[in-house]
Order: structure tokens, then sequence, then C-alpha cells
């Protein structure tokens, strides 16, 4: 054989050697996908999707699919995509009911934005899974990011953020740095807010962020102001907070810990630490001996800074301990909103103990609650008949209360729609825990930015710095009402003065205990002015 063709031969032989070695390494290393746009990473499917994927919770199923029959209604519509962000996969089948609630407001508060023939543009919501405590939050962060990008998914606004942690602060400061609007309708971390006053406005932290649910700190005060906390005893009170690294425990343990009470000083604060949201660990021993150091104590009121989970076997511990028959009170903030779904009936009758009577209490400050209006109206009326001597008219209810009943029956009258329609949506929402009723409200927030900022043709969609300069607008007379209260946003993107719903979870004689809606906290100690006019001393 001619020398040329050996080489020849040689050359080919290499060639398709490292082409298979090429095809084989693709084969072996190519994305482990869970579905379009959703990617294997470490056990869990991360990523975003708007075709009605679920994540690998059947729980969420059926709302993933309502959500994705919607998008496929309006897309020949003019329409923006709105990111729903927060972890979709859980363990526990209490965190999963809580992950349905969430993703069945965002889809009630996309149908409220799209219904009938509304001006444009319609919102195309799409489900964004960062991850267990949302540790891959960077990887769909740089979705998140080209979706904005993409003249195709015009990308508008991420909100979502249920879990006030360092990873969610990463993902927020991130969004915002590059100009994409964030509505924050779940976070109560202090961390994770931007600043007041004229300095902190013009550079804020988080550029483009708003909240509609108050911080920790703002908590505290509606809570302290409602149930007389600076007139309590310092020495019947006790701290008891989860030292693990958490914005939630750590800003919710500050901003009890600032609570001024009267008298001499009670038992110095008692820390645990958990090893995550979702696992006991041993903090079952850990509260078996806090329990026992404050039933020495004088304390009967204990502010709790920890997660649901852990606030549950705290109490069971609390009333386990049971010493000298005394009752107890355990105050705590938002997340406990979720306590009740993870009650068994045994839990129920530990609380009570062997006599009926309650040993203990749970007081937190719910976000909101389906009673608190129609409750705080009653209650109006009947102390405006006794100063005014007859029957007040409609003008005359205040809006504080008037425009969020107003807002709550629309929404109830919406899920009486969806039922009517047979639309699965995994279970029927429930408003109990708030949280189909923030997150509803987060996407009106967001459609009242996304019309205000429109301008020009149909078909020609507001920029990312537009909807997020809207924020700051959402007040006076363009305050939203919310089902969960009159969302009115300072200069630097947070509620002004948002009410909190004091609720009571009693265990009750017998049976399943209740969770009793007991008033309305105020931060400012006071009800929003009329209008929702900021004064001008906000802090």
């Amino acid at each position: 054989m001619p020398r040329w063709k050996k080489i020849l031969y040689a050359l080919l032989g290499t060639a398709a050697l490292v082409a298979g070695g090429l095809f084989g390494w693709t084969f072996l290393h190519r994305p482990d996908t869970c579905a379009d746009g959703v990617e294997r990473i470490g056990g869990e499917c991360v990523g975003v999707n708007g075709e009605g994927y679920d994540f690998g919770t059947p729980e969420i199923s059926g709302v993933a699919r309502a959500i994705a029959q919607e998008n496929k209604r309006i897309e020949k519509d003019p329409h923006v995509t709105v990111a729903m962000m927060l972890p979709l996969q859980s363990g526990s089948e209490a965190l999963r009911r809580q992950i349905r609630s969430d993703l069945q407001g965002a889809y009630l508060g996309q149908l409220q934005a799209n219904e009938g023939e509304g001006e444009p543009p319609k919102i195309r919501l799409v489900l964004a899974d960062p991850g267990r405590e949302y540790a891959h939050q960077a990887a769909v962060v740089d979705t998140l990011l080209r979706m904005a990008r993409s003249p195709e998914d015009r990308l508008r606004a991420v909100t979502g953020f249920n879990l006030s942690l360092d990873a969610t602060t990463q993902a927020v400061r991130r969004l915002t740095a590059h100009k994409v609007p964030v509505l924050a309708s779940r976070i109560t971390g202090d961390g994770i807010a931007n600043e007041e006053g004229l300095d902190a406005v013009a550079k804020p932290k988080f550029p483009g962020l708003a909240r509609i649910i108050p911080t920790n700190l703002e908590v505290a005060r509606a809570l302290a102001a409602f149930t007389g906390g600076q007139d309590r005893e310092d020495r019947r009170t006790v701290l008891v907070h989860d030292t693990r690294q958490d914005s939630y425990n750590e800003s919710l343990a500050k901003a009890f810990d600032s609570i001024e009470e009267k008298g001499p000083a009670g038992p110095a604060e008692m820390s645990f630490t958990s090893p995550a949201i979702d696992e006991a660990g041993s903090t079952g021993n850990q509260f078996t001996q806090i329990a026992n150091n404050i039933c020495s104590s004088e304390a009967d009121t204990v502010y709790f800074a920890g997660r649901t989970l852990h606030l549950r076997l705290f109490a069971l511990k609390l009333a386990e301990v049971g010493c000298e028959k005394r009752h107890y009170t355990i105050i705590s903030g938002s997340d406990a909103a979720s306590l009740r779904q993870y009650m068994s009936a045994d839990d129920w009758k530990k609380l009570r103990g062997t006599d009926g009577e309650a040993k203990v209490t749970v007081q937190y400050a719910a976000p909101g609650h389906p009673e608190a209006w129609e409750t705080e109206l009653t209650a109006w009326r009947k102390q405006w008949r006794k100063s005014h001597g007859r029957e007040p008219t409609e003008d005359d209810l205040p809006q504080y209360l008037a425009e969020p009943r107003e807002t709550l029956d629309r929404l109830e009258n919406l899920i009486e729609t969806v039922r009517r329609r047979g639309t699965d949506l995994g279970a029927p929402p429930s408003l109990d825990d708030s949280r189909t009723m923030l997150v509803y409200d987060g996407m009106v927030t967001i459609d009242t930015a996304l019309h205000l900022a429109q301008s020009g043709p149909a078909d020609k969609v507001p920029g990312l710095e537009d909807v997020g300069g809207e924020w700051r607008q959402l007040k006076a007379q363009h305050r939203v009402p919310g089902a969960s209260g009159l969302i009115c946003l300072t200069g630097g993107g947070n509620p002004y003065d948002k009410p909190v719903a004091v609720v009571e979870l009693d265990p009750g004689r017998k049976g399943e205990g209740t969770l009793k809606y007991v008033g309305l906290g105020w931060p400012t100690g006071t009800p929003q002015p009329r209008n929702c006019v900021i004064p001008s001393s906000t802090p």
C-alpha cells in the first residue's frame, strides 16, 4: 500500500476516534432534564417552567396545569412574563400543602389580572424553583435574567420568595442589581428591605424591590401595641430563639428583644439550634431542657423566634412539663400561620392535658385573616351607632376596613367561579393561613404597576425600570386594596403601616383546636390614614 494511503487511513481513524469520543462525552455529560427548562441537580428538579410541570410534587399538579392553561389562553394577546420563585419540592406533607396555597394565590391573581377584556398587557406566569432553601438560586436567576432580556419572554417581575434566608437575599440582590423588579409577598426578614430617607431612597440597597408584608420589626411593634407588650412585666416573659443562620429567626429575635417591658428583669434569653427549616434534629431534647428552665422562673409568656415545625415541638414540650398547672402563652411571627397544618389529634390532646384545660395557647401575627374585615367592621358599626345615633352609610365606613373587605369578597367570588368551571387546583383554596391571600395580593400589585407603567401602543410592553419605578407611586390615589389590607408603598418600596391579624391557636376542651381571629395590630399603633396618604415623618 502506498505510504500516502497509510497516512490517510491513519488520519481517518484518528478522526473517527475523536468524533466518537466527543459524542460519548456529550452523551454522558448532557444535562439530566426533568422537563423543558428544568434540570436535575443533586436529586432536585431546578429551573423555570410555565407549561404545567409540577416539579415532582403531586399536590401542585392541578394548579400547575391551570396556570399552563391560562398561559395558553392569553399567548396571542400582548403579554409579559411574571415568575413565581420559591422552592417547589419538599419531603414534608405540610410544606407541600403550603406550596399549593402559594401557587393557588398566584393563579387566582393571574386570573384577576387577565380577566375579561381588560387593557393589556396580560400576565403569563411561570414557576421558578431554586431548590431546597434556595440552594440553587444562582442558576435560576441566570435563567430569569435571560428571560428579562428576551423579546419573546419579556419577564417584567419576579414574585414569591417565601423564606428569609441568606440565599434568598442573594437572589433578590442580583435580580434587582440587573433592574429586574421584585415583589416580595411572603418574606418578613428585616434584611431584605430597603431603608427609608432621602439618601437611602436615592441609592437603595435593592433597586426595584417592593414588599407587601411587614418586616419582623414591624410585626413585633404591632403585636406589642395590640397585646400590651409595653405594659407586660419583664419577669413574666422570656425569649426563646433558634441560632441556626436564618434571616427570619434572627430578625424576629431582635425584634422581640427590642420590646420594652416594665419591672425587674426576667429570665435571660434561651436558645436552641435546629438543623434545617423542615428538620427536627435534636430540638426535642433541647426543648425539654428549655421548658424545665422556664418552669423554674416566673415566666408565663414566651416570645418564640423560630420556624413552624420547631414551634410545634416546643409548644408540646412546654405542655408536657406543665409545672404547677401554669398556663403558657407563646407569641410568634408570621411563619406560625401554618402551625395548624402540623397539628395532629394527639397534639391537641397534649396541649390540653388531662383536665381538658389549655396548658398552652399560641398567638401569632398572621399577614392576613379572612374574618378580619367583617369582624372589625361589625365592631366599628356598633361604636358608630352608639356615638352618632344612626346607621353609617357606605361613605362613612373607614377605607382601611371597607376596601380590603371588598377585595376579599372579589377573591372569594373568583374562587367560586373557578370551582364552578371545574378547574382542578389540587384542593379547594383555603384563606385561613393567609398564604393564598398574600400571593394573590402580590400579583394584583404587579398588575397595577404594569398598567401604570404602560404607555404607547398595546403591543409595546413597559420596560423593566418603568415597572420597578412604579412601586413608590402605589399609595394615596394609587393605593392597592389587597385582601390582606391596603397596600400603600413608601419611597423605599415598603408597605406603610400594613396591619397584621393577631390569631390565636387554642386547643379548646376536646377534639381539634380552633384558629381564632383576635384582632388587628398596627405597626404604628394606629390605623392607616384616610386615602393612605403617607405622612412625611415616616422613618
